[in-house]
């Protein structure tokens, strides 16, 4: 990766959206060069993915977000885990972190009901030894929304 790939995906992180012409107006590459260089790093393991984010307060399908902090049982390898969480609805996002625990989740459940359900099944069917789950209220903004209304 050198400096045009990194100011590329800075600007992607703002914007997935954003066009290819947009976005080599943005970095100094034509529309070619650029969309060249997005695939390259989508093949290369760089870019893994696009990830709508969705304001809670702006979100009209209700329920609880929340963030799951999992330890894993000795018998279940991270990849074992990750092909299983994955599978589960409600999961928007799996994360392998450094700390006390091993990955972080962030779910969506329809209730409280729904959560006690998606906590029962990472423990049973995606090998979880230990949970800790925050709920979430608000959010408060991205730092890119808040640059943006400097």
């Amino acid at each position: 990766m050198d400096r045009l790939d990194r100011e590329i995906l800075a600007v992607l992180q703002e914007d997935a959206r954003i066009s290819y012409r947009d976005l080599g107006v943005r970095v100094g590459l034509s529309a070619n060069a650029t969309a060249d260089r997005v695939r390259r790093m989508r093949r290369g393991g760089v870019i893994l993915g696009f990830t709508v984010v969705v304001d809670p307060a702006a979100d009209t399908r209700g329920g609880l977000v929340v963030f799951i902090d999992l330890t894993l049982r000795q018998d279940v390898t991270n990849e074992e885990f990750e092909q299983r969480v994955l599978r589960l609805p409600g999961i928007t996002e799996v994360v392998h972190v450094t700390g006390a625990y091993d990955y972080l989740v962030r779910a969506r459940a329809a209730d409280s009901a729904a959560l006690d359900v998606l906590l029962r099944r990472l423990k049973r069917d995606a090998g979880v030894a230990q949970s800790s789950t925050r709920i979430a209220l608000r959010a408060a903004g991205s730092p890119a929304r808040a640059a943006s209304q400097r």
